[in-house]
């Protein structure tokens, strides 16, 4: 019997102090990996809705340009469509730090070669610091997060 039981304690398993180091180096690493990785989405879904929001812009000064029937060109401020009526209320800014009114603005210009119009979009957190400056089709790559 008490070989028997010498024989149970030898064959006793467990942890050992650098198996349990090891575990837990593995699992850092995995947590620091995953940290990086959510913080790309975050940045990723705010640069989406600025550039979301620069799209509701244009669309909503081709309304305006339509509605004035204009063929010429014009600008027109965050302010100014709203006021118009063709946008229902400034945007929400992903960063909370909300639009400015006046330095948001669409400049619609027409082509010297084919007469159609354009529109480009800036969308400005204040008069120096904008997230999006002058684009037709704004991508992630022309979003700045912290002007």
């Amino acid at each position: 019997m008490l070989n028997l039981l010498k024989k149970h304690l030898k064959n006793e398993k467990g942890l050992t102090l650098i198996e349990l180091l090891v575990v837990i180096v593995i699992l850092g690493i995995i947590s620091a990996i995953a940290v990086v990785a959510v913080g790309g989405v975050l940045d990723n879904s705010k640069k989406d809705a600025h550039i979301a929001n620069a799209e509701q812009m244009i669309n909503a000064a081709r309304m305006a340009v339509i509605s004035e029937n204009n063929t010429s060109g014009a600008t027109y401020t965050m302010e100014k469509l709203i006021e118009l009526g063709h946008l229902e209320s400034k945007p929400s800014d992903p960063s909370s730090t909300g639009y400015d009114g006046a330095n948001s603005v669409v400049v619609v210009s027409k082509g010297t070669n084919t007469g159609n119009l354009t529109y480009s979009v800036t969308l400005a957190q204040s008069a120096t610091k904008k997230y999006i400056t002058s684009q037709s089709k704004p991508t992630r790559n022309n979003v700045t997060l912290n002007p």
